[in-house]
């Protein structure tokens, strides 16, 4: 579309709709994309306020001949939520539900509702929605309505087409039809067009589908048969926005068992389990769900074995449900080698959280290598799993192919992701082939191109070889009589464009960018990792569950460019350059960054491992290179430098009044770009390093006096550690690995200093300090000022951070050559060191892999190191939050078991407590901020016992509990180390 036409187009729409009309290059990025391989560049984004919005907007858009694409959550992964022209985006404004009757067990949604929304509210009367798509948690009812979604629970509950009671949509003709069974009440046109296409035909509409449980392909055109009474809205479902819009839908709910119990059954291989599953049937599990050991690699918890089954029952209690689990494990313990059955809610999450992430665990080979949808649902009668299974695995090695399937074996429908090389022509004549091999082969089994996503651009191509072409051309004649002017998501079902147009990796440059991270598991190409992003869309959940961080600036906007898919979709098209034209320079770019708060979250919560942290710290690196940057980059990313001026100077008891005083503390906050609301942290008057040095100066003159012990050394209260204060003096200013004879000793570890711990929270060192000691450990400091550069890489300024790096490695080469340990305080200085230094400085120097793998955490270091010492008991209750670095980089078991061992019992919450270092005290950022911290950690201490002890081990975590709640907070060490005395 010329592009006074679109101006024009947006104009229209402005004027005609109250919605949000978007045609920014950014809103249009946002959209060009689903969880698919395809990618179609829309002209504008429109989001509705109701139908009478949407009527509207079909309205202008069919005067001018322009399409039209209604779009859920965006989790598509056939492609029929990518589309040209206007895209409906449902997700902002229409999501209510509208009402919900226990006693009729019916509710009537708006198209936007997301499913767990739905659920929560019909559990409140023991009510739930069947269907649920492991997607349950950002998917959309419309986005299902649309595919016909099944999900795992369709043994007991069906598809989403056997839920649905009536819908109400709009065609694009702008006709109002309400649909359910019968055509009486439609409009004379398609009254008259839907008695004639069923009446005329039949013979061949009771003959031509395929009986089998996940039947989704093509149009349902044997639901407006007269023994089923011409359910048009069952007809409508899984047609894939082609027909009509949606815009209010009544559904049926069902009973939810009081209780679940979880039989996890291990089998010897894929085709054991696969024929086992529909054996499994008679015995009313809710679900029967299978993978194999492919994809599961590192996954604790499952029975032995190579291929498992996920067998879910109900029942009326936890007794009654654990019973009838154990009951199928025994009735199938002939052909298992092991299995475990699982009451218990939290145990069983667990075990489902393996299942729910396969499908973008399944994105990445165990090699490394790319995997895409495409094949990602085909289904078959349950009976013939385990023959088509083996077929499949045969034409995969005949194309020289590799997958990992998994999925709904009791429906008999496999989810797949291929190594298809989708860059290449080669790879993509292939990714052709194997499609229409394959298409046959699951017709020779009798089975349906697709079971739950729909055919979308991904399979529609091949609906003659699983219809014929007779079928398919009534499928045209269906899809005319809806929509005569074909402007609902033409090129999709009806006269589709071919499965390898379209392919989301043509516009991808083909060559890696020059970029400054080593990005080591996607062989050092941006670009690869950029693909990682495959949208399934878990970032986009707008709730935290269990430990969970990401992704907190989405749930705190509730904005698609604030989610990491978001974020990740818009370096796709700056890389594209056909969208977003300038390239590093891109402001749409810069602005979707500007609210990620570098959590990491994404590093561990996302399936595949988007790491957005370090793709934010890339751009701002190329962004702002030769140009001035924003003034909070120079005071806040250059922070360690003030700060040790500060400390040279003497200069905090100066800088702690200055701050104090209005007008100084204004103007100090507007020059370094740092938000008003804020108060800017105190300074220590004696930073941790020069307690240390004054310290070890005692423990020397200890040494001369005659002291033969260290007990100079030891924190006040702590116990002494073993040897003589002349070694540990040395050690300590001289050199980390002094007197330790390599290391060999195991009880010697190098203290880091990090400029939190140092300049702001010293007692924070004196007490790890303390503990350590107290433990038996030999505790040294470097002697020489040392950082990870984390401030540095944060704001992007790559350059200084690898220089400060590199200094860093040079002062704690001993160390390293005598192998100590390296105790971090402040979990994301520490998780700088584990990933930031070595990715950054890549191959370059050695000495960086070497320091990430000797990093260790606090709880760690004490568990591995100093294993029989026992923690003084606090015995209190725990509340406050992982620090979210410590949860995506370094993990908490260790933590945990320490926390345990010492009685503080309770678990700390998920989410980001919305500082996230430099993030929450620049301008322009507090309102995001204060979001973050209400989403999980200020409710949970604002609710936490009055005896509890606040934990928070971060020094952002601690400044922002004191300045949003005037909540004092400590780290682990602390706590512990009051307890010594």
């Amino acid at each position: 579309m010329a592009e006074h036409e679109a101006d024009e187009l947006e104009q229209a729409l402005s004027g005609a709709v109250r919605g949000d009309v978007s045609f920014d290059a950014a809103s249009r990025a946002l959209m060009t994309m689903d969880a698919s391989n395809y990618r179609r560049v829309p002209t504008g984004v429109v989001a509705p306020r109701d139908a009478d919005d949407v009527a509207a907007a079909l309205a202008v858009c069919r005067d001018r001949g322009v399409p039209v694409v209604a779009r859920g959550a965006g989790t598509s992964i056939a492609g029929q939520a990518t589309g040209l022209g206007v895209v409906l985006d449902f997700t902002r404004h229409m999501r209510s539900i509208r009402s919900l009757d226990p006693e009729a067990r019916t509710a009537v949604v708006q198209p936007g509702v997301i499913l767990d929304e739905l659920r929560t509210a019909a559990g409140a009367h023991g009510l739930t929605f069947g269907p649920d798509p492991s997607t349950h948690s950002r998917c959309t009812l419309g986005g299902m309505i649309g595919n016909n979604s099944c999900g795992s629970h369709s043994v007991a509950w069906g598809t989403t087409a056997d839920n649905v009671h009536a819908l109400d949509v709009l065609s694009y003709g702008g006709e109002r039809v309400r649909a359910a069974q019968g055509v009486d009440t439609l409009p004379a046109r398609l009254r008259d067009g839907m008695r004639s296409l069923a009446g005329d035909h039949l013979a061949l509409l009771r003959t031509g589908f395929p009986e089998l449980p996940r039947r989704i392909s093509g149009y349902a055109l044997d639901e407006l048969l007269p023994e089923k009474n011409a359910d048009v809205a069952r007809a409508l479902t899984g047609s894939e926005g082609t027909l009509g819009v949606l815009t209010e839908a009544t559904v049926r709910l069902v009973e939810a068992p009081a209780a679940r119990a979880l039989a996890v059954l291990g089998y010897p291989d894929e085709s054991a389990a696969a024929e086992a599953a529909h054996t499994l049937l008679p015995y009313g599990p809710l679900t029967v769900e299978g993978m194999a050991a492919d994809l599961v690699v590192g996954a604790s918890g499952l029975p032995k074995g190579g291929a498992w089954l996920f067998v879910e029952v109900g029942g009326a209690g936890r007794e009654e449900a654990y019973a009838r689990a154990e009951e199928i494990a025994r009735a199938a313990a002939h052909a298992t080698t092991d299995h475990t059955v699982v009451a218990d809610p939290a145990g069983q999450r667990a075990l489902w959280r393996v299942r729910e992430d396969a499908s973008g665990t399944a994105t990445r080979m165990p090699d490394g290598s790319e995997a895409w949808p495409g094949w990602e649902d085909c289904a078959v009668p349950p009976a013939r799993l385990g023959a088509y299974l083996r077929d499949f695995r045969a034409l995969l090695n005949q194309h020289g192919l590799r997958g990992t399937p998994y999925g709904h074996f009791g429906d008999g429908c496999i989810h797949v992701r291929i190594d298809f090389d989708l860059m290449r022509e080669a790879g993509v004549r292939v990714f052709r082939d194997f499609s229409t091999d394959l298409a046959d082969l699951v017709v020779t089994h009798g089975g349906s191109l697709s079971g739950e996503h729909g055919d979308g651009l991904a399979r529609a191509e091949l609906l003659p070889r699983m219809y014929g072409d007779e079928m398919v051309g009534l499928f045209h004649r269906f899809k005319d009589l809806w929509d005569p002017a074909g402007g609902l998501n033409p090129g999709v079902l009806a006269r589709p464009r071919r499965l390898d147009q379209d392919l989301r990796f043509d516009v991808l440059p083909r060559r890696p960018v020059d970029v400054e991270f080593g990005y080591p598991h996607d062989g050092g190409d941006f670009s690869a990792a950029v693909r990682r992003c495959v949208g399934v869309a878990k970032c986009r959940n707008e709730s935290v569950s269990g430990a969970s961080v990401m992704c907190p600036s989405y749930r705190a906007t509730g904005e698609e460019q604030h989610s990491t898919r978001g974020r990740a979709r818009l370096l796709h098209e700056m890389l594209a350059g056909e969208v977003v034209r300038d390239g590093w320079r891109s402001e749409e770019v810069r602005d979707a960054l500007d609210l990620c708060l570098s959590c990491k979250g994404c590093r561990s919560d996302c399936p595949v491992g988007v790491d957005m942290a370090t793709y934010k710290a890339e751009f701002l690196h190329h962004h702002y290179e030769g140009r001035v940057r924003p003034a909070s980059h120079y005071a806040m990313g250059w922070l360690p430098v003030w700060l040790r001026a500060a400390s040279f100077l003497r200069a905090a008891p100066v800088a702690n009044a200055a701050a104090g005083v209005g007008f100084l503390s204004t103007l100090a906050k507007r020059a370094g770009g740092i938000a008003p609301e804020r108060d800017i942290p105190e300074l220590a008057r004696e930073p941790f390093t020069r307690w240390w040095r004054e310290r070890v100066r005692e423990a020397a003159r200890e040494a001369g006096r005659g002291a033969g012990s260290a007990a100079g050394l030891a924190a006040p209260g702590a116990a002494a550690a073993g040897g003589t204060a002349a070694r540990g003096a040395a050690a300590a200013t001289d050199d980390p690995g002094a007197g330790v004879g390599a290391g060999a000793d195991g009880r010697t570890v190098v203290l880091w200093p990090d400029t939190f711990t140092n300049h702001l929270s010293p007692s924070v060192g004196r007490s790890a300090v303390a503990v350590l000691e107290a433990a038996g450990l030999r505790v040294v400091v470097p002697p020489k000022p040392v950082c990870c550069g984390l401030t540095w890489v944060s704001t992007g300024q790559l350059d200084r951070a690898r220089a400060v790096m590199r200094r860093t490695l040079d002062v704690m080469a001993p160390a390293l050559d005598a192998g100590l340990p390296v105790v971090g305080l402040e979990p994301s200085c520490t998780a700088a060191l584990r990933t930031d230094l070595p990715e950054l400085l890549g191959d370059d120097d050695p000495r960086a892999a070497r320091l990430a793998d000797s990093v260790t955490t606090f709880a760690q270091a004490l568990e591995d190191y100093a294993p029989d010492w026992q923690p003084p008991k606090v015995d209190r209750p725990v509340v406050g939050q992982t620090h979210c670095h410590q949860h995506a980089v370094l993990g908490d078991a260790a933590d945990r078991r320490l926390r345990e061992r010492a009685g503080l019992t309770g678990e700390l919450s998920g989410g980001c407590c919305g500082l996230a270092g430099n993030f929450g005290f620049e301008a322009g950022h507090y309102d995001v901020s204060v979001a973050c911290a209400e989403d999980q950690l200020l409710p949970a201490v604002r609710n936490a016992d009055e005896n509890a002890e606040v934990l928070a081990d971060g020094f952002s975590c601690r400044t922002q509990l004191d300045q949003l709640a005037n909540q004092p907070a400590r780290h682990l060490a602390e706590v512990l180390a009051e307890r010594l005395r």
